[in-house]
């Protein structure tokens, strides 16, 4: 015998989207705020598939960018050297920091990269009306939220470098136009994260149950 999956919004129930409380709103118009954190309550946020949408092809426009154009500028006795992302990975393996090559490679291409494909793929999902691995899809967004907290670090290593490392006039360190990039690209992502309803994910499912019986 297979359990029906009833979303929470059909039996009256509203998830706060800070601290996940479940509560059952007075009046369904106006659900009102969250006992527990104050944060106002609402059975689904407005437009959050478009807003979504609108902020990864964003990200993704800048993440070019933001790999291509030089993110540190060092001058060392007159002259002037642009390291990009790619640039920075390839000097660091080249001279034996492999551990650290790959840190900053996975930090700075690989997770953006990731992020802007998870959160593609579960708003095609939605689209499509998807109701396979609801749980998974849900994960996949848990994860992409948790992750978000540490694409900074890339962003916080240049700003590290470019405190430290000002030796003028035999050296010093500018951080170049990637950086801006790349942090909008930060941003964009961290904003389509929390721009995304990840209760759609099982809104589908509940509808084909509906409908089916």
């Amino acid at each position: 015998m297979s359990t029906a999956q009833v979303s929470a919004a059909r039996v009256g129930l509203v998830s706060c989207t800070t601290c996940r409380l479940l509560s059952r709103p007075a009046d369904r118009a106006k659900p009102g705020y969250c006992p527990r954190c104050g944060t106002a309550l609402v059975w689904r946020r407005r437009h959050s598939v478009q807003y979504t949408w609108a902020l990864i092809v964003a990200a993704a426009i800048c993440y070019i960018p933001a790999n291509v154009l030089p993110v540190l500028r060092t001058t060392a006795l007159g002259s002037t050297e642009s390291d990009t992302i790619i640039g920075g990975v390839i000097f660091l393996y080249a001279s034996g920091s492999w551990p650290l090559a790959l840190i900053v490679f996975v930090a700075s291409v690989m997770i953006p990269l990731g992020k802007l494909f998870a959160l593609a793929y579960l708003l095609v999902t939605v689209q499509r009306g998807s109701v396979e691995n609801s749980h998974d899809r849900t994960r996949i967004y848990e994860l992409v939220e948790f992750i978000g907290r540490w694409s900074m670090l890339d962003v916080f290593v240049d700003a590290f470098v470019v405190a430290l490392v000002q030796l003028q006039p035999l050296m010093s360190v500018e951080p170049g136009l990637g950086v801006v990039f790349f942090m909008v690209v930060v941003v964009l992502t961290m904003l389509a994260a929390q721009s995304f309803d990840p209760r759609l994910i099982w809104d589908a499912a509940s509808e084909r149950q509906l409908h089916h019986g």
